[in-house]
């Protein structure tokens, strides 16, 4: 097989920088693969970023519209109705019950609404 040189060494270096990581924590492997898991969705990721933002509960909806702004890059009044519906739902079934599970988030079903439990 040969190398051939990537273009983007953005990612290598990013690579790397998480292998140095690894190599100074006593993480399990199962804890990394979990880890790596819960982070490599970017709607999830970008989840994430908007309840550390908050820093404080938000409802969902309010979130879901957070991240449809931030995964479309336009203006809230720009980003139709079924856009946000989407990714509230995607978020009330995929996204939220599995950063609950781990315990990163709370949820309060009969509120809407979102804690940022382990974000702070």
């Amino acid at each position: 097989m040969t190398a051939t040189p990537h273009p983007e060494s953005d990612c290598v270096d990013f690579v790397l920088s998480v292998l140095n990581t690894l190599d100074t924590c006593e993480t399990s492997a199962k804890t990394v693969d979990e880890a790596f898991g819960l982070l490599a969705d970017q709607r999830r990721r970008l989840f994430l970023k908007v309840m550390r933002t908050y820093g404080e509960s938000i409802t969902l909806p309010d979130a879901a519209e957070e991240v449809a702004v931030r995964e479309t890059g336009r203006n809230v009044s720009n980003i139709s109705a079924e856009c946000v519906h989407e990714v509230y739902i995607s978020l009330y079934h995929d996204h939220l019950p599995r950063l609950v599970d781990v315990g990163l988030l709370e949820y309060d079903q009969e509120r809407d609404l979102v804690f940022p439990v382990a974000l702070e």
